[in-house]
């Protein structure tokens, strides 16, 4: 296991007795703001499915993908970055503003050591915007509220939900807090998701018994879905090209990329 780092306090909702995700999969991805509790889940996981670690790496990825795409490519200035979890190389503000300074993000999250690391991800170019609220993603109209402070609603948002969706465990509840989201935001915004799943189509056979013991050993609970429950998500609006896919493999660089069993798309609103 990699040494941890002491993450500091400072919130009376941080609790380092129970594995957390934003923590585990910070220790998934090499960070060093985790605790012992969190690597000793977070090991076990991969004992159970050895591509977590794989996945972990595929959704960053996926996120410079996108972001790089909508801000050189679409000309997206303003993202809302829901579900952030805990900064690190090439945040969503690092990659929009290095290819346009003008871009303004508002990040997301009700993590108290998301929290406590906010300072680091308001870093941000001065001729853009970067904001971070302490908002929970069942509540959308709270965040909607909050973020206007920061974006301007009557321009195309990019709004990310990457890996935040699996915590919604009722997938009715998860289907309307995109729809409240994305009726807030004018024509011309994207909405840009990963989930995870069970399909065996990308590999995702390991994902159930490995959330079973996510679920009894850690917080929040967690659930998978099928690539249909996942595509209804982007309802009323255009996916762009390749559609829903193993985030691994949505516009890589090359064509050997290896699925992993997360679905990743990228979708416009007419």
């Amino acid at each position: 296991m990699s040494e941890s780092h002491t993450p500091p306090s400072g919130s009376a909702r941080l609790n380092t007795g129970v594995a957390h995700n934003a923590r585990v999969w910070n220790y998934w991805i090499g960070g060093k703001d985790n605790y012992e509790v969190d690597q000793q889940v977070g090991e076990h996981v991969a004992s159970i499915n050895p591509v977590v670690r794989d996945i972990a790496r595929a959704d960053r990825e996926f996120l410079g993908r996108a972001v790089s795409y909508l801000t050189r490519e679409r000309g997206v200035r303003q993202f809302l970055d829901i579900g952030t979890g805990l900064p690190t190389a090439d945040n969503t503000h690092e990659i929009a503003q290095r290819i346009a300074p003008e871009s303004r993000i508002v990040y997301v999250d009700n993590d108290p050591i998301v929290l406590v690391h906010a300072r680091t991800l308001l870093t941000g170019t001065a001729e853009g915007a970067t904001d971070y609220i302490d908002a929970d993603v069942h509540d959308p109209d709270a965040i909607l509220e909050r973020a206007s402070a920061t974006l301007d609603v009557t321009r195309p948002v990019a709004v990310m939900m990457l890996g935040i969706l699996n915590f919604v465990l009722d997938t009715d509840k998860a289907r309307d807090i995109v729809r409240r989201i994305m009726a807030a935001v004018p024509s011309g915004s994207f909405l840009v998701l990963t989930h995870p799943t069970f399909d065996p189509e990308v590999g995702g056979e390991l994902q159930v018994p490995a959330m079973e013991f996510w679920n009894e050993n850690a917080t929040p609970p967690i659930t998978a879905r099928g690539a249909a429950d996942i595509t209804a998500f982007f309802e009323g609006l255009e996916l762009v090209e390749p559609g829903l896919v193993s985030c691994s493999q949505w516009r890589a660089a090359s064509d050997s990329a290896v699925a992993v069993p997360q679905y990743g798309a990228v979708a416009v609103k007419p």
